[in-house]
């Protein structure tokens, strides 16, 4: 399962979002896009959103920390 969350050092939800994926053993990628325009570019693309997070579960994006579909996607309880 490859999961990238696209995030900012000082986003609250972004934070909330890894510390549900690290407790849960949910191996996964951070991508600051306030460093990597890059990123931003490709997130803006994936998700027609600017803000963060951005979470990529298998080219399924959820916008913000919505943790329904976070599980939904994981297919976790």
């Amino acid at each position: 399962m490859v999961v990238k969350i696209y995030t900012t050092k000082y986003c609250p939800y972004c934070q909330m979002a890894k510390q549900f994926f690290k407790q849960n053993d949910i191996e996964f990628e951070e991508i600051d896009v306030s460093s990597n325009k890059e990123a931003a570019k490709e997130m803006i693309e994936k998700s027609g959103q600017m803000g963060v997070p951005v979470i990529d579960i298998n080219g399924n994006i959820i916008v913000g920390f919505n943790l329904n579909a976070i599980k939904k996607a994981l297919k976790i309880k």
